[in-house]
């Protein structure tokens, strides 16, 4: 098997990149895999080399093999300088807080942020030194009026998290590139294979990895690219000041998910369309929120930055009890109960953004309900779901 040039794997497809970064079988023995290297000490032949650490590794948690060829499959598709990877999508959502603002700054965050980012926001930050204020998703370019002397970043995600507002982000970025100010990014409902978004003003771009990088529910994993050099030194130095390490086995499993990511997402992204079109058409239910359907409020900006769909998306159902809710749910036989999103499997979970929103004001009449969908047949979700919802009308 021919090494490829630099030159030669950047003109290759994105998908053909994912299955060939990182790995090289004449480092392996000559197996596909690279392998799973375990170990804390790296052991110098001379005094020399230990003094000027002449070693490619120098210690565990500065990385190792298996570790790299993660970042180097991650940063084939973020495009970026340069990927450090974290324990957890919630580690990879902080790290640029912590990377990059300092006592006395001001970071704008969007109101419709990933919950346990916005805890750290308002637990963290504040003991920082560090202002926070949450806006309207839907500010564009307007956000330029929430400036301030000591605005430091822009926190953004589309779609939004749970109710997928989506964000104007090349306008959001190039406001704050005219003041100097970092625009970073939860990505991870796309994906880097469906909003580039480096290449569209983003400078600090996050995955949770847990998600459909990894896309076994088995793997706990996150990830943050840097678009320049110097914004990847910064950040890489803070990870290693940290200590922050991830553990050969989890990098493993997330990479050997990355080389199927792209078939994983072209079977998901269709389904979830589909699904989300065939609730459209239900009695109850008052209004589907996904982005890639022509009636969403934000599909303008999705079919303009976006090259896809993930399968994940919400519902609003017309006023009924929790009780109706929960009898809808309870007795699902395909879809599980639970948080996070990602795998093969489908999910569903019941969520009312209101009580934390501070911003804006959610104006649902009745219950949401977030829906993952997964491998399955789309015919065997859609008998669940309409199960479910004879449940919820005898309830009500």
């Amino acid at each position: 098997m021919k090494k490829l040039s630099s030159p030669e794997f950047a003109r290759l497809d994105e998908r053909t990149r994912l299955v060939l970064a990182g790995r090289d079988p004449t480092d392996s023995y000559g197996f596909v895999n690279p392998p799973i290297v375990r170990g804390s000490t790296v052991i110098y032949q001379t005094t020399e080399d230990f003094l000027v650490r002449k070693a490619r590794y120098t210690y565990g948690t500065n990385g190792n093999p298996t570790l790299d060829a993660l970042e180097a499959a991650a940063n084939t598709i973020e495009g970026g300088a340069g990927v450090v990877v974290t324990p957890t999508g919630l580690l990879a959502c902080t790290l640029p807080f912590l990377a990059f603002l300092s006592a006395g700054d001001h970071v704008l965050v969007t109101d419709s942020v990933y919950r346990p980012t916005r805890n750290f926001c308002d637990s963290m930050l504040p003991r920082l030194g560090i202002e926070v204020t949450y806006y309207d998703p839907l500010i564009c370019e307007g956000i330029a009026a929430l400036f301030k002397p000591n605005t430091k970043a822009i926190w953004t995600e589309a779609p939004g998290s749970q109710t997928f507002e989506m964000q104007d982000i090349p306008a959001i970025a190039a406001a704050a590139r005219e003041r100097g100010i970092l625009t970073m990014m939860d990505n991870t409902w796309a994906s880097p294979l469906y909003f580039d978004s480096h290449k569209l003003g983003v400078d600090i771009s996050v995955q949770a990895g847990t998600k459909y990088y990894a896309g076994h529910s088995d793997v706990l994993i996150g990830t943050v690219s840097g678009r320049t050099p110097e914004l990847y030194r910064t950040l890489r130095k803070c990870w290693e000041t940290l200590g922050i390490f991830v553990a050969p086995e989890d990098a493993f499993l997330t990479l050997r998910g990355m080389r199927t990511m792209a078939i994983r997402l072209k079977e998901q992204m269709p389904a979830g369309i589909e699904m989300a079109k065939w609730l459209q058409a239900r009695p109850e239910v008052a209004r589907v929120m996904h982005p890639a359907l022509p009636e969403d409020p934000g599909h303008a900006i999705w079919k303009r930055d976006f090259t896809g769909a993930s399968s994940l998306f919400a519902i609003e159902l017309k006023p009924v009890s929790m009780k109706a809710v929960a009898a809808m749910l309870d007795n699902l036989t395909l879809f599980g109960m639970g948080a996070s999103w990602g795998g093969y499997e489908s999910l569903v979970l019941p969520f009312d953004c209101r009580p934390y929103r501070t911003a804006t004001t959610p104006g649902y009449e009745g219950p949401t309900v977030r829906i993952h969908i997964g491998l399955e047949a789309l015919d065997d979700l859609k008998a669940d779901l309409d199960a479910g919802f004879a449940r919820l009308r005898a309830a009500s």
